[in-house]
């Protein structure tokens, strides 16, 4: 008997020892090693300038630091893959844009993560204003000399998005149906690549995001006629809205940061909070560039954004025969 309840003992006391071991494993402190922070889209682009800026406060207010990783390729969707497919712990995180999970699943047949579960969101970092720029060798200056234009010369103009799916691919589709022009996509592998030919000559016209285009607009280097939003940008009140010329025109990218399906909400709340914590913080507002509106919120208002946005989506992806491939 006594050697049975020693047995016991010992194996009470393993037992304890295990469920406090375990206790403590997860009540461990998040975050204690860095974190990826990934960009689906190549270097130079608008959301790889923004994940610079926001990573660096980021990092401080967690107490570790993230590093950007860029991953371009598929409008976006290898990228979201890679986080998509790994460990659900906080230390791999994206930096979405619209085309990984709002058009992503209206646009490619054979994804290799679900746009709808594989991926939950941490939470909203901004809204930018896109512009539609076009090749200084182009003889237009305004949205409607570009609708006659592309209407003289049918199946000419090119429009350079940074990959299908993405809001510069869309807003290039919502331009073409809304003007009644036949142009044609070329997508690119990010909003870098894009802007080099743009420059050169070897794309006529882009709808991309305005910060990243406005040094080139004030050099002279492309020039610009309208922002997408519905109403003219305030801090270019002598810019034209597009929906001036095509009414209701919209067509604004939304950025947001997203984490694997199953990541701990202890986790998700933190990122969350600390990243609201940076949004609110006026020496970062002011690092991003005009044209780009820091605005934060929960993971739950998110999820409504994004379920609102793939509706949107879906109905101008279907209106503009745009085929899944």
């Amino acid at each position: 008997m006594r050697s049975e309840t020693r047995v016991l003992l010992v194996s009470g006391l393993c037992g304890g020892l295990l469920a406090m071991a375990s206790s403590c494993l997860a009540a461990a402190p998040y975050p204690t090693q860095p974190i990826r922070l990934i960009v689906p889209f190549a270097p130079g682009g608008g959301a790889d300038a923004n994940a610079r800026r926001v990573a660096e406060p980021w990092s401080k207010a967690l107490g570790q630091s993230i590093v950007v990783e860029n991953k371009p390729g598929a409008g976006g969707t290898l990228g979201a893959s890679f986080v998509a497919q790994a460990p659900h712990d906080g230390y791999t995180l994206l930096y979405a844009t619209p085309g990984q999970q709002m058009t992503a699943p209206y646009l490619f047949k054979n994804l290799a993560y679900d746009p709808f579960k594989s991926l939950v969101p941490v939470g909203k970092l901004s809204v930018g204003a896109n512009v539609l720029v076009v090749t200084k060798s182009l003889p237009v200056h305004n949205v409607q000399e570009l609708i006659d234009y592309a209407r003289a010369h049918p199946g000419k103009l090119g429009f350079a998005s940074s990959g299908v799916g993405s809001t510069s691919h869309l807003a290039g589709e919502l331009f073409k149906q809304k003007a009644g022009v036949d142009i044609f996509h070329v997508p690119y592998r990010g909003t870098g690549p894009a802007r080099t030919d743009l420059m050169s000559g070897q794309v006529p016209m882009t709808i991309d995001t305005l910060s990243v285009y406005l040094p080139l607009i004030q050099s002279g280097d492309v020039r610009a006629l309208g922002v997408s939003t519905l109403k003219r940008d305030p801090a270019f009140p002598d810019l034209p809205a597009i929906a001036e010329t095509l009414p209701g025109f919209e067509a604004v990218p939304v950025n947001y940061i997203a984490a694997p399906a199953g990541t701990p909400r202890a986790v998700i709340d933190k990122l969350n909070a600390t990243l609201n914590q940076v949004i609110a913080d006026p020496r970062v507002r002011n690092s991003f560039e005009k044209g780009t509106s820091l605005e934060g919120g929960s993971p739950q208002e998110m999820e409504q954004l994004i379920t609102t946005e793939q509706a949107k989506w879906k109905a101008l992806i279907e209106r503009a025969g745009i085929k899944p491939e």
